[in-house]
């Protein structure tokens, strides 16, 4: 049997809000599996939701930058917060997005591109700022949304320059219609994307294995309940319903009316520009989102130096 150790614990503890003892004991009837544990803890009604409380490591910047029909999202990450305000990192970061705007999404490839104006490639250009600036910073991702006509809006939330800031979006609008019109609309919807945090574009495109992850955690809990089958089939029916609303943008209400669905939103944007709206597909990226953070025990730390 795994060893459940109190970092385990705490861990699961910050993913659910659940008390340390129904933790500890999740833990224990799932052999330390820690995302399983999430679910024994759900399905016993101890925890809210599976969300992820990780705290993030990675500093840095995000950037997006859009021309027409198309857009790009890139995240270069360093070490301190401190270099994201450095004048030749934000240079940096924001000519990358203009060669990603141009060439594609395809990481490794876009290191190996011409930066533009300094004779290197991307990557080199990169070295050369970490030897300057002296911290280690990386490229982490891109991507690139593009539409055969209309727009690929961009926003990015609390911008510390244009087109810089630690939370980036882009919104993909297929349409005929007036392309001014379109690109309002397109950064209306990319500031609900930034607020609202969907995963999916719609129900359609929902990951099935996390779709029938939810299915079982809410199954359990309507059969817990003690209603009939039936009865619990309808329950989880309605529960899916919520769970489409809260992850898929187009299911999601609109954070700007607080009345209308995105889907709708979008079908009554036609009148608006002339032509049907279609939306297509949209990226966000937050800063460092998903980057475990290393914590360290100050005390410890000084305790180790004073006794080397």
């Amino acid at each position: 049997m795994a060893e459940i150790t109190a970092a385990l614990v705490k861990e699961l503890r910050e993913k659910t809000g659940a008390g340390m003892m129904d933790c500890k004991k999740a833990l224990g009837e799932v052999a330390g599996d820690i995302e399983a544990a999430v679910d024994w803890l759900r399905k016993k009604g101890l925890a809210a939701a599976a969300k992820k409380a990780g705290r993030v490591a990675a500093e840095g910047l995000v950037a997006v930058a859009a021309a027409g029909t198309k857009g790009v999202a890139v995240e270069v990450n360093a070490e301190t917060d401190f270099v994201a305000r450095n004048d030749q990192f934000q240079g940096f970061v924001s000519t990358f997005a203009q060669v990603a705007l141009a060439q594609g999404d395809d990481v490794e490839a876009l290191k190996a591109a011409e930066f533009p104006g300094a004779g290197k490639s991307v990557q080199e250009q990169l070295t050369a700022l970490i030897a300057t600036i002296g911290e280690n910073m990386n490229i982490r991702r891109a991507k690139r949304l593009e539409v055969s006509a209309g727009v690929v809006a961009s926003y990015v939330h609390s911008a510390i320059a244009p087109g810089l800031g630690k939370i980036g979006v882009l919104v993909a609008l297929e349409s005929a219609g007036d392309a001014a019109k379109l690109e309002a609309l397109g950064k209306q919807i990319a500031m609900h994307v930034a607020a609202a945090n969907p995963l999916f574009l719609d129900s359609a495109s929902v990951d099935q294995a996390a779709l029938e992850r939810e299915k079982a955690v809410l199954t359990e809990q309507a059969l817990a309940s003690g209603k009939p089958a039936n009865v619990v089939e309808k329950m989880v029916e309605g529960r899916i319903r919520k769970y489409y609303e809260e992850v898929c943008l187009l299911d999601q209400v609109f954070v700007i009316d607080q009345e209308n669905k995105i889907s709708k939103v979008v079908e009554n944007a036609a009148k608006d520009v002339g032509a049907p709206v279609k939306l297509t597909g949209f990226a966000r990226f937050a800063l460092g989102e998903g980057i475990e953070k290393e914590e360290k025990d100050f005390a410890a730390e000084v305790a180790a130096q004073l006794g080397g």
